[in-house]
């Protein structure tokens, strides 16, 4: 179940593999019941999360999730990103759809391996379903692995996946009031991208509020505004992952 939105129970695959469903409906249950329940699911998913960071550490593999509601351009940023940082850093994808395999074979006519996740119709990935995706992947030694996860920004934000680094993404054409709104979503990321700024000059979007507004929720929080259009802020992206994958190789575990 999760834990927000109730999401249905679903039949989850990794490139046709099936998976045992983690979700189902609550109706009917009593309050103290959910809890139990959403408690003992939530323990269950960080137990996965902790075998899958413990087996990345072993691998100096830094896991970033991705996280942002539908059509913030998290796709397009990857495979910008997996085009231009090509050669220099070893890069992959778990990509984290409920259907279509439509954005991993985008991520592939890069040259990026990547698997992708179908959640059916649950609303965001979990460590169990990466854990299955990381078996199947070839991660190399070192490697910079980018989890795209379900469009959504509700529900992914409640569940470790056992990553180095949460990455917000929100674009301009979204509303500046979005951490406001949706505060779990920026309360527990390392880095706010604000994408799509090459819109601004046509959109109603206060940038500065926007900044107030996730730094009220989380005051840690990065922020780094990026155009994969134009290229403006995308540098500095780059600089923030070759920096933590760096970190990721060094760590002596």
């Amino acid at each position: 179940m999760c834990k927000v939105c109730g999401c249905s129970e679903g039949n989850s695959r990794v490139s046709g593999l099936a998976l045992q469903p983690v979700r189902t409906h609550a109706a009917g249950l009593s309050p103290s019941r959910m809890v139990s329940i959403e408690q003992d699911i939530l323990s269950k998913n960080d137990s996965y999360a902790k075998e899958n960071r413990d087996r990345l550490a072993r691998d100096k593999v830094f896991a970033v999730n991705l996280m942002s509601g539908p059509g913030a351009g998290k796709t397009s940023l990857l495979v910008k990103t997996l085009s231009d940082l090509q050669g220099s850093i070893p890069m992959c994808v778990i990509e984290g759809d409920q259907e279509t395999s439509n954005d991993a074979d985008r991520i592939r006519a890069t040259g990026a391996s990547a698997i992708q996740i179908n959640t059916g119709k649950g609303c965001h990935l979990d460590a169990h379903m990466v854990g299955h995706a990381l078996d199947k992947l070839n991660v190399a030694l070192g490697s910079t692995l980018f989890i795209e996860n379900v469009g959504n920004l509700v529900c992914p934000s409640g569940f470790d996946l056992g990553e180095r680094q949460r990455v917000a993404i929100l674009s301009v054409t979204e509303g500046d009031d979005k951490p406001l709104k949706y505060p779990d979503m920026f309360a527990f990321a390392n880095v706010l991208l604000l994408s799509k700024i090459d819109l601004l000059p046509y959109v109603d979007f206060n940038m500065d509020q926007c900044i107030e507004y996730a730094r009220r929720i989380n005051p840690s929080i990065s922020v780094i505004p990026v155009s994969v259009k134009s290229g403006e802020g995308m540098e500095q992206w780059y600089g923030w992952l070759r920096s933590h994958n760096n970190d990721a190789t060094s760590t002596v575990v």
